[in-house]
């Protein structure tokens, strides 16, 4: 790109694209075998919970057949 010719005041905005850290951030931590554990139970519950919603939540979603007999209320068949 170009280079501006004027000042500009916060030159490191002008430089942004160019500028590269030398600092490395520090390295992770490795998580304890509790936590691993409790996300693991979480990650299976959330599953769990939608695997159950599906398999109790499909029969609602299926076309019921219409009954072959209609059914009357017992005031419309009398009088």
């Amino acid at each position: 790109m170009f280079s501006r010719r004027e000042p500009v005041p916060f030159a490191f905005v002008a430089e942004a694209e160019r500028f590269r850290s030398n600092v490395t951030p520090p390295p992770r931590e490795r998580l304890s075998k509790t936590q691993l554990a409790a996300r693991s139970l979480v990650g299976l519950t959330v599953v769990a919970g939608l695997a159950g919603s599906l398999v109790f939540g499909m029969p609602a979603l299926q076309p019921s057949k219409a009954p072959e007999k209609s059914q009357q209320s017992e005031a419309s068949q009398g009088r």
